[in-house]
């Protein structure tokens, strides 16, 4: 296997600056300068946005910026130990000890198991001390290997220390040589043999599941065994993870969750006491943590792992971290409408190539070609109108999901599994009463936030499994759709008619405001509520356009065209001058090129974040005109997606490709203008960090 770290590498006692930028930067340049890293500044973006993400400063004066990077050709540590220390984020102070743990995208196995190794080294004070005590870059590199090969550290601090971090092994040995699984200290003598022992496990993970992880696990182990408690961990990182056992889950009083992505099987967890904190707080205060938990476990009244499924809590994560209402209510719509487009582009195109194959009179016979004809017995017109007839049906029942799947996956974003099917039948219900995918949103939420409710109760533990497959469904869908039916939906479904009578009605003048209007939200937050918004109403009107009734279609096909522009505009923004744009955001405009004809507007996200103020304004006056222009024209679209790849289902097609080099065009000058003379770049771009010091 490669070697690691190599004295080229390691920077003993050098001054890199007083920031993480320009240390990250120098440690990043060393990579690249041994060939481990195809480019610098790919790999110092990639580390520089984690560490803005969680600073890497852990107690003892260390520091482990990381990432994953494309620009990685190989697993790869370099070290610094600086002269005069440098603050990346932790409590206690800067650091002088600095890990740079740089991984490619696809590393394997064994090399995370590694990195991951090292990082849990980091936390013994034998080793730092033996690392700050090296005279010499060959000696580094002796430590690190032998911290991998579990030899012991060649300079201890002193006995007292060496004794400190024995326990600290002892109690992680359970792990073994490998990262990945869960660690565990069952200790119960002392205090906790006077009170009775307690039991705990705990969960840690991290984005990158390379150093956090595992760290904070150790130390989590390391504070129980000191406090006397039985404590397991479950690590959830890249290296792999092995699931705690379910007896011990059983068995256990409190959990702790230190973690900065969601859990992965959170239900095993289901109504126990819980203590939920970012994975570095593992780190920076575990005797803390380990307090915490087993006063929860004490407290009626504490906090707990409510009855959700496996994949994501929102609703109770969001108040772990403190968001307001309405980020969870945007969370949760966003959520809704990303599991419903599947349903809608398919449908979409389906529709229209049925409409290609059979003409707009297939509506009206398709249900009967369907069932009287086969293959065998062709009906009138032949092929063509029997496979239209079929494909037609198929994309008209899966449009048929588009308002039970918004609903249903609404609830899903708050109350995880146990609300996916009052969701569902919430959204059935909106739909049977006309009340369209405003009822939709409004039973989603409804039935989310019910489950939610019933999903707190606390309950037997011989009833917890019955909880999110019977109970909280049933009870749920009784409350929303109930209130669905006698109370939201006739006037929801009033509203719904009135509206929609409104929007395709404009014609003329009014019709190009309300294609400014689509065009302006569809570039306002680039696949935000905004933009799914207009979406939304425009996927939701899609199946009553016929060839009298082309408004819907109209309405489509300039929600796409629109939608088409920021990353089209982009793309063209960094040929015009490519000296305004980063070399990373210059490799992001080649894929804007296909993103943009792919009807993708996310692929104009990375510019607005690193230039919000400038390319959002410049993508929505692109928008507004493009947006008008179809309107004008009367440009339609029976497919929901697509982009230019759906030619076939545009009508008017040489004004829907007119309308959106236009507007691409029109952005892209816009944007250039705005960064020439707006005002000057930032000094937190990238590019004008120091390259060295």
């Amino acid at each position: 296997m490669t070697q690691l770290i190599t004295t080229e590498l390691v920077e003993l006692d050098q001054n890199l600056g007083n920031s993480p930028e320009t240390v990250i930067r120098h440690l990043a340049s060393k990579v690249a300068a041994t060939g481990r890293a195809s480019e610098v500044e790919g790999l110092f973006a990639d580390a520089f946005a984690r560490e803005q993400k969680t600073a890497t400063g852990i107690p003892g004066g260390i520091a482990i910026p990381h990432c994953r990077s494309a620009a990685v050709t190989e697993p790869t540590l370099a070290m610094a130990r600086l002269d005069p220390k440098v603050d990346f984020g932790a409590k206690d102070g800067p650091a002088d000890l600095v890990f740079f743990i740089a991984a490619p995208d696809g590393a394997d196995q064994a090399h995370l198991k590694l990195l991951s190794k090292l990082a849990r080294s980091l936390i013994k004070k034998d080793f730092t001390a033996a690392l700050r005590n090296a005279t010499s870059r060959e000696e580094i590199v002796e430590l690190v290997d032998g911290a991998l090969a579990d030899k012991p550290a060649a300079h201890a601090a002193a006995p007292a220390a060496a004794a400190g971090v024995a326990a600290g092994a002892a109690a992680s040995a359970s792990a073994g040589s490998s990262s990945a699984g869960s660690v565990s200290t069952s200790s119960t003598t002392g205090a906790s043999a006077a009170r009775g022992p307690k039991r705990l496990v705990a969960v840690t993970a991290c984005p990158t599941g390379i150093a956090h992880t595992y760290m904070a696990a150790d130390s989590l182990v390391l504070a129980a065994q000191e406090a006397g408690v039985d404590l397991q961990v479950e690590t959830q990182g890249s290296s792999g993870a092995k699931p705690l056992d379910p007896a011990v889950i059983a068995a256990a009083d409190a959990v702790i969750f230190a973690v900065d992505v969601d859990v992965r099987g959170k239900e095993r967890f289901a109504g126990m006491p819980v203590i939920n904190a970012p994975v570095k707080r593992g780190i920076d205060e575990p005797a803390k943590m380990v307090q915490e938990a087993l006063a929860a476990a004490d407290n009626p009244n504490a906090r707990r792992v409510p009855h959700f499924g496996a994949e994501e809590q929102a609703e109770h994560d969001a108040e772990e971290k403190g968001e307001h209402i309405g980020q969870k209510l945007k969370r949760a719509l966003l959520t809704g409408v990303s599991y419903m487009i599947p349903f809608v582009a398919g449908g979409g195109l389906l529709i229209a190539l049925g409409f290609l194959l059979g003409g707009y009179n297939i509506t009206s016979v398709a249900d009967k070609v369907v069932l009287a004809n086969n293959f065998g017995n062709l009906p009138e017109g032949g092929l063509a109108i029997y496979l239209g007839a079929v494909l037609f049906k198929i994309g008209n029942l899966s449009m048929g999901f588009l308002v039970p799947a918004l609903a249903g996956y609404i609830a899903y974003a708050i109350a995880d599994r146990p609300g996916i099917a009052p969701g569902f039948v919430a959204g059935a219900v909106s739909g049977f009463m006309g009340a369209g995918f405003l009822g939709g949103i409004v039973g989603g939420l409804l039935a989310g936030y019910i489950a939610h409710l019933i999903g707190t109760w606390q309950v037997p533990r011989w009833l917890r499994g019955l909880m999110p497959v019977v109970i909280i469904p049933l009870l749920a869908s009784i409350v929303a759709s109930g209130l669905m039916f006698l109370v939201l939906g006739g006037p929801i479904a009033g509203l719904t008619k009135a509206l929609n009578a409104w929007l395709t009605g404009m014609t003329g003048a009014s019709a190009v405001v309300l294609g400014i209007i689509l065009g302006l939200m569809m570039c306002f937050d680039l696949g935000g509520p905004v933009n799914k918004v207009a979406y939304a109403f425009a996927v939701a009107g899609l199946s009553a356009g016929s060839a009298t009734n082309q408004a819907p279609w109209q309405i489509m096909a300039t929600v796409m065209a629109a939608g088409m522009v920021p990353p089209l505009a982009m793309a063209l923004a960094t040929v015009l001058d490519k000296k305004l744009f980063s070399l990373a955001e210059r490799e992001n405009g080649k894929a804007a090129w296909l993103l943009g004809a792919s009807f993708i507007s996310e692929g104009a996200i990375p510019f607005a974040a690193a230039d919000p103020l400038r390319v959002i304004p410049a993508s929505m006056v692109g928008g507004a005109l493009t947006g008008a222009l179809c309107m004008a024209f009367n440009v339609t679209s029976q497919a929901p997606h697509g982009g230019i790849f759906v030619f076939f289902a545009i009508g008017n097609l040489l004004m829907f490709v007119l309308s959106i080099i236009a507007g691409t065009i029109v952005s892209a000058l816009a944007v250039v203008a705005l960064k020439r003379w707006a005002a000057p770049k930032t000094a937190a771009t990238v590019e004008t960090v120091p390259a060295t010091v």
